[in-house]
């Protein structure tokens, strides 16, 4: 344990702090993108002007991208033919929960994503490491989410909670190869990485970035963020994109520490428009063997659609997200959909304000918590559940190229009438939080 204490300080610390340190002194080039005085004349910008620019960035999760103006806070620095980039956030928070099915718990959610690139032969590789302590900062193998179902926790269904992340959310390497001026070969492999499907996770949308607790519909939208064995190709031309990936489709098991392998057996394709800096809409269809561990005979269909948009103003931005979700069960036919709408505006360099709003569809299981499922049990739909989230937080000054917050968050819900004998009719969730990320200094 030593060692990978070790280990981890010198992936993710140290580099860390050097990268505080050099970004106080403007920004580096970096590979992929045009920028006056860098050498080569294609060289990559903090800020990406079109959609090639942005993919080539791959400042999201797996290869998905955000419209091109979205903001992205990191660290970044250059270590010879290397950029070198930093992101996290880092949320620590008491959350509050009314109905004898809520819970209250302090604990902390957060991701760590270091990134490499540089040219290798006429295309950019880039090397990506995402990490999250949520194994030893969410106790119990899960945090409170009322309503919230998927994954198991002591080898029974978890039931109005989230799983925490593993530790190792993606390992990956890209490549990115400019066919012509306005194409662009991608490619992905990812030991544990987000295959094509839905738009960019919730951990990492700029529109849910203030959001310290996962969606509602997150396995009916984008649980695969974290899938194992991920191969990608896609092909990108001006503003469209379509991908085709192939991964293990197994969820991660509850032991959240090491690496899960397995075989490719699932495949997903996308098709991605960005057709104006502000815009990027996306569909995507899988097919994914066995995602479940209590339902193991069962395969799923999976189909999301999404529009983002993105508007930046002086001293601020506003990103949003509408996202549809659906799964299919392939044996017996049952349908799973989720509806969500989330917008966060950041006004004054250090205020924001975030709504999210979802309808998902929730299953009988619910019905019986967190107990071992009996025999010959056939999940089914039951109803729909809304939630209701208003947050705020505010910036304040404490250490450099750290941006450190201090916020709150208010969420109600809409209960269906088989639920309503459990949860009560109008159950509260409340949270209260401190969030941490590192960024330039020239974001604020």
């Amino acid at each position: 344990m030593r060692r990978f204490r070790r280990l981890l300080l010198l992936i993710f610390v140290f580099p860390a702090l050097s990268l505080a340190q050099s970004s106080s002194q403007g920004h580096p080039c970096m590979p992929g993108m045009n920028m006056p005085g860098c050498p080569g004349g294609d060289a990559m910008v903090m800020q990406p002007q079109d959609f090639l620019q942005k993919i080539i960035s791959h400042t999201g999760s797996g290869a998905s991208a955000e419209p091109v103006s979205t903001p992205a806070p990191m660290l970044m620095t250059r270590k010879g033919n290397w950029m070198l980039m930093f992101h996290a956030n880092v949320f620590i928070l008491d959350e509050q929960q009314s109905t004898a099915r809520g819970a209250d718990r302090f604990f902390s959610t957060n991701w760590f994503m270091g990134m490499a690139q540089r040219k290798v032969g006429r295309g950019t590789f880039t090397a990506r490491a995402m990490l999250s302590l949520e194994p030893a900062t969410v106790t119990q193998q899960r945090y409170p989410l009322l309503f919230q179902q998927g994954e198991t926790a002591f080898g029974v269904p978890i039931a109005d909670g989230q799983h925490p992340h593993n530790l190792f959310m993606e390992l990956a390497a890209l490549y990115d190869l400019k066919l012509s001026a306005n194409n662009l070969l991608s490619l992905y492999f990812a030991p544990v990485g987000d295959p094509a499907i839905g738009p960019t996770a919730y951990p990492h949308r700029a529109s849910a970035l203030e959001d310290p607790v996962g969606t509602l519909g997150h396995h009916q939208e984008d649980s695969t963020h974290i899938s194992d064995d991920v191969v990608t190709v896609g092909l990108t031309y001006r503003i469209a994109r379509i991908e085709a990936s192939g991964f293990h489709g197994r969820e991660p098991d509850e032991f959240r520490w090491d690496i899960d392998q397995g075989k490719i057996d699932s495949w997903s394709t996308r098709l991605t428009i960005e057709p104006g800096k502000n815009w990027s809409g996306q569909y995507s269809y899988a097919r994914i063997k066995s995602p479940e561990a209590l339902f193991s005979n069962e395969d799923q269909e999976r189909m999301t659609a999404s529009v983002m948009y993105n508007r930046p103003f002086h001293k601020g931005n506003w990103a949003s997200t509408i996202l549809w979700g659906r799964t299919r069960s392939l044996s017996d036919h049952s349908i799973f959909d989720s509806y969500l709408f989330e917008s966060t505006v950041r006004f004054r360099d250090s205020n924001y304000v975030w709504t999210r709003t979802e309808n998902a569809e929730r299953s009988n299981e619910l019905i019986l918590g967190e107990n071992r499922l009996p025999p010959g049990f056939q999940e089914r739909p039951i109803g729909r559940v809304q939630g209701y989230t208003l947050g705020y937080d505010h910036d304040v000054k404490l250490v450099p190229h750290l941006a450190s917050a201090i916020g709150a968050q208010v969420t109600t819900y809409g209960v269906p009438t088989q639920l309503q004998s459990i949860y009560g009719q109008h159950p509260v969730a409340v949270a209260i939080f401190v969030r941490l990320r590192p960024f330039s200094g020239e974001e604020k």
